[in-house]
């Protein structure tokens, strides 16, 4: 989820010299969505939604005032996380067909100006969250960024398949960031929304590589799928997709869930397994043969599951006023 790939692969890319890669011009110049395109909006867009759902559902009210800011400038450390993960990764991006069309391979922007970009707005950011709200937060989202870009990005994805489980941390953060927002601290209810999008991960993004693997394989990038094959990648996709539905269940058991979370939990998780049954009992034969249909609704469902998770918590918390809401 990014804040999203791999045993070893052959030697990084990383080694030709950056200036001639910056000095590349396809006479195309930078727009201001190209900027923005770095900042990765659809991925920011769920790490928003997520950290604004923490800071929401905390149990210390926040000035809608500096709720925004705190918001605001969460969504801009992700953006940063994107700017340096394109930076980095520019030289994969260039060979994988779903991330030719990105700024960097697609010469509109340099990886010097992507650098500089993501290191700005990752200073600014925490250094913002931490003079709005609370240090603890601040520091929180400085980890997150280095988590994800030198963790995740410069050191698991080329190194093993198991990236994505670890690396997924990242991606899981930041509701908690938003609760530290509010609180301050850390507490049972923000482990459990962070081990919900962590176990989600794996199966979301594994259901991805199912029907993306040429691509992972021309950049050298270990997914699972590359390393150990796609029936062993379907297995491991049902057995993390069981591993969600507790901590689904113990989330909506908790003093921020309620009856309308719990139901949620008990049908988007049998949603879930049913698809990640029905993808796991497929024969690679047929999948290749109806283009990966299967596949690809577990990875659609797998996007709305996670909106409609914590959408599930939002309700929750305005219907608790009004004497509905929670338990």
């Amino acid at each position: 989820m990014g804040w999203g790939a791999p045993a070893a692969c052959a030697p990084s890319q990383r080694g030709r010299a950056m200036s001639d890669i910056s000095a590349i011009d396809h006479g195309q110049e930078a727009s201001f969505g190209d900027y923005v395109q770095l900042l990765k909006p659809r991925v920011m867009s769920l790490v928003v939604f997520t950290a604004m759902v923490g800071l929401i559902v905390a149990p210390v009210a926040v000035h809608p005032f500096v709720a925004f800011t705190a918001i605001l400038f969460i969504a801009l450390g992700g953006g940063a996380s994107g700017a340096l993960n394109m930076w980095y990764d520019a030289d994969i991006d260039r060979v994988m067909r779903r991330t030719q069309g990105r700024p960097i391979p697609a010469g509109r922007v340099s990886e010097g100006e992507a650098l500089g970009l993501g290191l700005a707005l990752s200073g600014l950011s925490c250094l913002m969250l931490g003079l709005a709200t609370n240090w603890f937060a601040g520091a929180f989202l400085a980890f997150t960024i280095f988590f994800y870009v030198v963790v995740y990005t410069i050191w698991l994805k080329r190194l093993t398949p198991q990236n994505i489980v670890i690396g997924g941390a990242a991606g899981a953060f930041p509701p908690m960031i938003g609760w530290a927002a509010a609180t301050g601290g850390v507490s049972v209810e923000s482990l459990l929304m962070f081990a919900l999008i962590f176990t989600w991960t794996p199966p979301h993004f594994w259901a991805l590589a199912l029907f993306m693997k040429d691509d992972y394989s021309k950049a050298g990038v270990p997914m699972l799928t590359v390393t150990h094959g796609r029936a062993v990648t379907r297995r491991h996709i049902l057995v993390y997709t069981v591993l969600l539905a507790p901590f689904a269940i113990a989330l909506s058991l908790s003093s921020i869930g309620g009856p309308v979370t719990l139901a949620a939990a008990l049908v988007l998780n049998a949603l879930f397994i049913r698809g990640a049954i029905r993808v796991a009992r497929r024969d690679e034969a047929v999948a290749e043969a109806d283009g990966y249909k299967a596949e690809k609704a577990l990875f659609r469902f797998s996007l709305g599951y996670l909106f409609l998770h914590f959408g599930a918590l939002l309700v929750e918390t305005s219907l608790a006023p009004l004497g509905l809401g929670g338990w």
